[in-house]
């Protein structure tokens, strides 16, 4: 019996994040009739949240500025740093990403999009072969009042940035009222806020930005976007993903797709059961809170096979009520601080890649109870350096348990139910190597990105300060993440894979939904959206050239 259909599209994309916004935007240009759905009523998803950076080496913007990079060199770089992963992290995955960079950030910028630098980022290895300064990029601020009322539809609201804050602000706007760098360039962020607001504007910043300009493009270009219309189930026939089940306010919807379905739904990062199957923890995140998995279930039950489920872009995190998380960044590798084990030991460089950092608490609380973790500051971490954990103030924290205040390293101690001689012994160690300038225990400072966010004013090593004068302040610390790392496994044309590694026909992934091109490793700043917006280029490339196919007499 032959099926019948409410729809029918060239492609169909799920999800509004990064990747499935630029899915959108390519299949669009492909010549595709495109439809974009949205499971929540907000688009944005996760991204809206995020930095808004992305990791795209040997970019345009670089060549324009003189600074040289190469597809070569970037895949030297992710060799010596993305350790084998299965497929998911295959030579032809990693190079297809790098050498679609140019095409990508080209295209996008034909649109309207305006991109920057983020000159002063390194990778997180940057000592490595291959690594360096300056790869990551980012959308200029955006006027959200260019896209009217739909603005209002967004998740501007819960989480994103109605400032034109830049991701390479931060670094410097910390330490704005302790170093001259930093007071520069906090008086120039004032002043580009109260020149967007002198003309007018409504300024959005980071992550923000960057969704923002991707959805101005999709409606320029017309395709019809839907919320509150969730991916119900994949349509198969001969094996091959022919169509969707989607829900939604009118109720049951099908769609047939020509040339395929791209899955951009992001992870499992709040669905709890999950979380602790996989990960072993009920999950902190600072993702979407419709990030609960429905796509990468979407494409499992369509034949996908999954990969790398056990691993999430991992952080330091400070818990609330809602199982969210407040990602703690800076704070963690300024000087005057340290992070202990409930025994008041430390077991790791505190200023390390904020996935290392977490892969090394996680691991850590197999043998000693790290879980949660106390991030110690003395009085000049607090009054020198923006607090980030607390923007709004500490009343809530305090009251919770979150964050501890005493006026000496004993009291805070037996606040913390730790012994007092250890954490004594702990902080006269780490002091002792703010002393010479090394960390003998976890090297600490010796990278260029620690010291990215450390304290040049602080000698000899910007991110040694010594921990000794009180009020001490304690700060909750738990494994937190930016999303979860596994889901469906996908090759180098964004296509779901099948545990024999065939493609599933017409089915795409791209973002969280899929097992990560990085592997368990995140070599620089923006490694989760870069891939997820070239993948999301790709997939929806590819499905719209079956389109064409299809309809060929």
């Amino acid at each position: 019996m032959e099926r019948s259909w409410d729809d029918e599209v060239d492609v169909l994309v799920v999800g509004t994040g990064a990747a499935g916004l630029s899915a959108a935007v390519a299949a669009s240009d492909a010549g595709a009739k495109v439809l974009l759905v949205e499971g929540t009523d907000r688009w944005g998803g996760t991204t809206m949240r995020s930095g808004g950076g992305l990791w795209m080496p040997a970019n345009p913007l670089m060549a324009r500025d003189g600074v040289e990079d190469s597809a070569e060199k970037a895949l030297t770089y992710l060799d010596a740093v993305v350790e084998d992963a299965g497929p998911a992290t295959s030579p032809a995955r990693k190079r297809a990403f790098v050498e679609a960079v140019p095409e990508v950030v080209t295209s996008l910028e034909t649109h309207g999009v305006r991109w920057v630098r983020a000159t002063d980022y390194p990778d997180y290895y940057p000592e490595q072969p291959g690594g360096m300064v300056g790869r990551s990029i980012e959308a200029q601020a955006f006027d959200t009042r260019r896209l009217g009322t739909w603005i209002k539809y967004s998740r501007m609201n819960d989480g994103g940035m109605p400032l034109p804050l830049r991701t390479d602000d931060v670094w410097l706007l910390a330490r704005a009222w302790s170093s001259p760098s930093g007071f520069v360039r906090g008086a120039r962020f004032v002043g580009r806020t109260l020149g967007s607001l002198v003309r007018g504007q409504r300024p959005a910043g980071i992550g923000a930005a960057l969704v923002c300009s991707l959805m101005q493009v999709v409606r320029t270009q017309g395709t019809p976007v839907l919320l509150s219309t969730p991916l119900g189930e994949l349509v198969v026939e001969d094996d091959a993903v022919v169509g969707a089940v989607l829900g939604g306010p009118a109720g049951r919807r099908t769609v047939r797709t020509r040339g395929g379905v791209v899955i951009a739904a992001g992870g499992f990062a709040h669905r709890t059961e999950w979380r602790e199957k996989y990960h072993g923890v009920p999950g902190w995140s600072a993702a979407a809170d419709g990030d609960l998995g429905t796509g990468i279930e979407a494409g499992v039950a369509a034949g996908g096979t999954l990969a790398l489920m056990d691993d999430a872009w991992w952080g330091a995190g400070v818990a609330n009520e809602e199982g969210m998380n407040g990602f703690v960044l800076s704070e963690r590798s300024m000087p005057y601080s340290i992070l202990v084990d409930q025994h008041g030991q430390r077991y790791t460089n505190e200023s390390a890649s904020y996935i290392d950092f977490g892969h090394a608490m996680l691991e850590h609380d197999r043998t000693t109870p790290s879980i949660p973790s106390w991030l110690v500051l003395d009085s000049r971490a607090r009054r020198r350096y923006l607090f980030t954990i607390a923007p709004s103030g500490t009343k809530k924290l305090e009251k919770a348990g979150t964050l501890v205040v005493a006026d000496t390293l004993e009291d805070l101690a037996r606040l913390l139910h730790m012994e007092p001689a250890q954490l004594a012994a702990t902080v006269e160690r780490f002091n002792g190597f703010a002393r010479t300038g090394v960390d003998e225990d976890f090297h600490r400072g010796d990278s260029l990105y620690d010291r990215y966010y450390g304290d040049p004013g602080v000698r000899p090593n910007p991110n040694l300060g010594p921990i000794g004068r009180g009020p001490f302040t304690a700060v909750k610390i738990v494994p937190g993440d930016l999303g979860t790392k596994g889901g469906l496994l996908t090759d180098e044309h964004g296509a779901v894979l099948r545990e024999d590694l065939s493609p599933v026909p017409g089915l795409y992934a791209a973002g969280n939904s899929t097992a990560a091109v990085m592997g368990r490793t995140y070599p620089g700043p923006g490694s989760t959206i870069g891939p997820a917006v070239v993948f999301g280029y790709l997939g929806a490339r590819h499905a719209a050239s079956r389109a064409v196919v299809t309809a060929a007499p």
